[in-house]
């Protein structure tokens, strides 16, 4: 192909990428650009090995840099997003739905307490939540004799139950939250029926006396999956009162405008949730670590968890004020 029918076949895609570049991507052009990067590395290429004039070259050399530090200050920019949402952008985002937060945890652990010092005092109670082989099954996970608590596993490695965790937690969370499109009723119906089953297990194992066993081993991942919990049916009620009450908005404008905001909790509440699951896989369910020091770490955990959503991100809103 000859220079002229070169830059005839490629000018456009050029200056379009020129334009985009000089406009600072400001939305009145569109443009991938990555893949308008690729290309003008390959066009480069090809100049220089065919021996274009020095001018097209320079032109194509000069657009490929200037394409490489603009995609490379996306990237940058977009890690950074990132950086800002877990330091400020999710507790402010709690904070911003701070009423459903709080009707989320009562929704949770009303029922947890009630249950909780219901099976306490009448051994029976447990068994209209569990059936006998499922109190059963609890009560050997937590059995003070146990080389590992908190699961049955044989042979299963740390890391096979960090995964079962992973996928367990979410599978409740996503659950809960998706119950929101269910006019809020199936997230209110998962907060319940947890705080119940928790309920119901605590006062059991608490009951039987495996204090020592029990207690230590909840209180570190506790502290992420209870808290990730409750976050995701706040997400899924802020749905559900979309759907009741949609205000000026038609529903499925009001919906979509709640699943934003909402999904601001839900994505760090994911993360919560992986975090709970690596406690649990290789911390909590270990047997060679003091009981003092799980219960002492525990505790950090759940102020460092309450730290973070009380004070994280505070000065950032300050000056947006």
């Amino acid at each position: 192909m000859k220079q002229r029918d070169f830059e005839q076949r490629y000018r456009a895609s050029w200056e379009r990428l020129e334009k985009w570049l000089k406009t600072g991507a400001d939305g009145t052009t569109t443009l991938d650009l990555p893949v308008a990067y690729r290309s003008v590395c390959q066009q480069l290429a090809v100049a220089k090995e065919r021996q274009y004039t020095n001018q097209l070259i320079e032109r194509l050399n000069q657009l490929v840099m200037a394409a490489h530090h603009r995609l490379y200050r996306q990237q940058t920019l977009r890690r950074n997003t990132w950086l800002r949402y877990l330091l400020s952008g999710f507790p402010q985002a709690v904070r911003a739905q701070i009423r459903t937060v709080w009707l989320a945890a009562a929704l949770f652990v009303l029922p947890a307490l009630v249950l909780g010092i219901g099976s306490y005092h009448n051994d029976a109670l447990v068994y209209a939540v569990l059936d006998p082989i499922q109190v059963r099954q609890m009560e050997a996970m937590y059995d003070p004799g146990n080389r590992v608590l908190g699961r049955e596993r044989g042979s299963d490695s740390d890391l096979m139950m960090f995964g079962f965790y992973i996928k367990n937690n979410i599978g409740i969370a996503f659950r809960t939250f998706a119950g929101g499109l269910l006019l809020g009723l199936g997230s209110i119906f998962f907060l319940v029926y947890n705080g119940i089953f928790l309920g119901a297990i605590c006062g059991h194992i608490t009951r039987i006396g495996f204090v020592s066993t029990f207690y230590p081993f909840v209180i570190g991942h506790g502290a992420f999956e209870l808290t990730a919990i409750v976050l995701a049916g706040a997400a899924g009620l802020m749905l559900g009162q979309a759907l009741v009450d949609p205000g000026r908005h038609r529903r499925l404008v009001a919906l979509r405008l709640a699943g934003t905001e909402a999904m601001k909790i839900m994505y760090g509440t994911f993360l919560m949730l992986v975090i709970a699951a690596f406690i649990e896989a290789f911390w909590s369910s270990s047997t060679e670590i003091a009981i003092s020091v799980k219960l002492a770490v525990g505790a950090l955990l759940w102020l460092l968890v309450f730290a973070y959503f009380t004070l994280a991100g505070r000065e950032g809103t300050q000056r947006g004020a």
